[in-house]
């Protein structure tokens, strides 16, 4: 006797497909789902500081350090 068969003559409801993937999509056209996005934001975030402070090292380097040292003039120093 088929699954079918049997599961109606027991009364039982039909087998529902197996779903592979029940994390809730982040966008609908998008094949994100929602832990992936909030991965890629904070990934993101911090690369995004990592470049903040190395733009701030290099200006101080640059602007304080270099001339100090005495590896170059500014062009505004009088």
């Amino acid at each position: 006797m088929g699954e079918a068969r049997r599961r109606a003559s027991l009364g039982l409801p039909s087998r529902q497909p197996k779903s592979s993937n029940k994390s809730p999509r982040a966008l609908n056209r998008i094949p994100l789902v929602r832990w992936q996005s909030k991965q890629f934001m904070q990934i993101t975030t911090w690369g995004a500081w990592i470049g903040i402070s190395c733009l701030i090292i290099f200006w101080l380097i640059v602007r304080f350090v270099g001339p100090i040292a005495g590896w170059w003039t500014l062009a505004d120093a009088a």
